[in-house]
């Protein structure tokens, strides 16, 4: 039977030391491969840029005659004093080319006739009342301001009304509790329709919202590190 004598001090603390030399070591090397990057860096993310500010403008893009009497805007309100010009009682003649079009005059000619996809609705006398150019007409014979023509619109697209009245359609600002009408405001149809050519006009949409990381193809390499 062999016999091992224990180890001495001296070897034990050798050990140690030997032991805490080779985690030095490692760590140093670790360090090494992170200061030269042996491994790759994720590259800086892209600036994102700020959206354009057309795409926050919350202006209507037209103003109506309520805008007008709002502002005190005396220059446009006189566009509307119809009998500057024409005489009272007394509708004023409408004239058709041969294919029945209705001819604008040379006095209205910023008007672009186009309501609808034909021309019936393409006559003055459907929306103005030819007895008292002052008001409008609706069609079962109420006569409404120029300051509130949605009942007019309303007239012939119901359900698209209906949806107005109910905030579904058209934009409202303020407060949602239409308790008090001072605490909201709502757009009436011409803010955003043209009443003779009601088609809005193609726009650019804006932009989506972006990721967190603005190029997803590094994401992968962004999550494995």
């Amino acid at each position: 039977m062999n016999y091992s004598p224990p180890s001495a001090p001296n070897e034990k603390a050798a050990r140690t030391n030997l032991m805490l030399v080779g985690i030095a070591v490692g760590f140093l090397v670790f360090a090494a491969l992170f200061t030269k990057n042996l491994w790759g860096r994720v590259e800086p993310r892209k600036e994102i840029p700020l959206v354009d500010k057309k795409f926050l403008e919350t202006t209507p893009w037209r103003k109506t005659y309520a805008d007008f009497v709002k502002a005190k805007d005396k220059d446009a309100l006189e566009d509307y004093d119809c009998y500057g010009c024409h005489e009272k009682n007394k509708a004023p003649p409408i004239r058709y080319d041969k294919a029945g079009k209705i001819l604008i005059p040379k006095e209205h000619s910023d008007i672009v006739m186009g309501h609808g996809s034909h021309d019936r609705n393409n006559l003055c006398f459907n929306c103005h009342n030819e007895q008292n150019l002052t008001t409008l007409q609706v069609r079962d014979g109420r006569e409404v301001k120029f300051d509130n023509i949605p009942p007019l619109c309303g007239s012939c697209h119901g359900p698209t009304y209906r949806d107005w009245e109910a905030g579904a359609h058209g934009r409202i600002s303020g407060s949602w509790n239409h308790a008090n009408e001072a605490d909201f405001t709502r757009l009436s149809c011409a803010n955003c329709h043209n009443p003779h050519a009601p088609k809005i006009p193609t726009r650019e949409p804006a932009p989506g919202p972006h990721l967190l990381r603005a190029n997803p193809e590094t994401h992968a390499t962004e999550a494995t590190h």
